[in-house]
């Protein structure tokens, strides 16, 4: 089978996800628009160079909607003669785009692909889709339907960890997101963003927040105790699915849950022969991907269940992989996935994670895998996983490999 190798890869600075955020007056397609270009740039690509734009994106609505990708290879510098395909697989659908677009390589449907994808938070709230899991009775009743902070309070109670354990990872991932900006780990792959008139607007993630500590974290309310325990009680709806236990342990909050944040990330993805036309060397292979369905009341245990099965599909260990993105959606998520495979922390999400520089939905898949491959790069090593929990059950993972 043809390999898939990542030439580049490249994403915006994450924008607080507000009105006064500074990515706000900026749309999911200027944004994208760019981040494109800064890959056609980049990589001197010229035509019809790529199969396709494979863009992930979450909340599919307003200025979101339609065929987000095709509008954004239109408004960029890309050749018009390049389609666009819009995904949405939540909170993994720009790692969705990339495995999608590896595997279309790896079976010989076109030399190369740009994949990846945007969230602007800010400007589309999330759940602005009205989206029928959580609005359909139907649905919602018999699938136990509670919010995503409730399922990660679920999981806190059921696997048992506490707030202080939940704090100390946040304040870990504060400190080392700042690390790692200080010392320039992120510069090879992000893009500058300017405005209408070409000046430079962010450069550097805006949501981190240095210098927060244990106390810091501890004076903050449970986001999703009142609604867990007074209206509408999703915790009795969630013990209904899990009636061994009495009651939820509600832990979670603002600075241990990830950021809502805008931004834009994209990786070229190609064959051997697309390398050697464009004069590009490869960083890496993209040696495995898979995905899979969970139970969706607690929803947000996926990595731990895809990533035993893409090792057991691949014939790999646990010990294979020498570093590990686990998307911050919550503290509990990365906490289980360390508890479940007894990993070191010190090789998950080095470089800090969402809790400290955010979580752009449909961006985020993507934005990991580029982390992992500078991390690997940065630190001599050869192999990385990133992972990513999805809303209503689901959990996708990537393997990389460098060349």
């Amino acid at each position: 089978m043809t390999e898939a190798y990542i030439y580049d890869a490249v994403r915006s600075p994450r924008g607080k996800g507000r009105k006064d955020g500074a990515l706000h007056e900026v749309t999911a397609v200027r944004l994208s628009a760019q981040i494109l270009n800064a890959i056609k740039h980049r990589n001197n690509l010229d035509g019809h160079s790529v199969e396709d734009v494979i863009w992930g994106n979450v909340t599919q609505v307003m200025e979101q909607g339609g065929c987000l990708a095709r509008t954004a290879v239109l408004a960029s510098e890309l050749d018009q003669s390049i389609p666009g395909l819009a995904i949405n697989r939540f909170c993994a659908s720009g790692m969705e785009a990339v495995n999608l677009a590896a595997n279309q390589i790896k079976g010989g449907a076109g030399e190369a692909y740009i994949a990846g994808g945007v969230e602007m938070m800010g400007r589309v709230p999330m759940g602005s889709d009205g989206a029928a899991i959580a609005v359909d009775p139907s649905v919602a009743m018999g699938t136990y339907f509670v919010p995503q902070g409730i399922s990660a309070d679920l999981i806190a109670t059921e696997y048992g960890f506490t707030r202080d354990q939940a704090d100390a990872l946040a304040v870990e991932s504060q400190n080392r997101a700042k690390a790692a900006w200080d010392d320039k780990r992120f510069a090879k792959s992000i893009v500058p963003i300017v405005d209408q008139n070409g000046l430079p607007i962010l450069d550097t993630d805006e949501y981190m927040r240095p210098g927060t500590d244990m106390q810091t974290l501890g004076a903050l309310k449970a986001s999703f105790k009142d609604m867990g325990e007074v209206m509408p009680g999703f915790d009795k709806v969630a013990i209904m699915k899990y009636p061994h236990l009495e009651r939820l342990n509600h832990i979670h909050h603002a600075g241990n849950s990830s950021g809502i944040v805008d931004g834009s990330a994209a990786i070229l993805i190609g064959n051997k022969e697309f390398g050697e036309k464009h004069g590009l060397k490869p960083r890496a292979r993209i040696r495995a991907n898979a995905k899979i369905g969970t139970e969706p009341t607690i929803m947000l245990t996926g990595p731990v269940p895809v990533t035993e099965k893409i090792l057991h599909d691949n014939g790999m260990k646990i010990s294979d992989i020498d570093l590990f993105e686990v998307n911050e959606a919550f503290a509990a998520v990365v906490l289980r996935f360390m508890q479940a495979f007894d990993v070191d922390p010190a090789i998950v999400n080095v470089n800090g994670g969402a809790i400290a520089m955010g979580h752009p939905l449909g961006a985020t898949g993507a934005m990991i895998i580029g982390t992992v491959l500078d991390e690997l790069e940065r630190q001599d090593k050869e192999v990385g996983m990133a992972t990513l929990c999805i809303a209503s059950g689901m959990g996708v993972a990537t393997i990389i490999e460098r060349v």
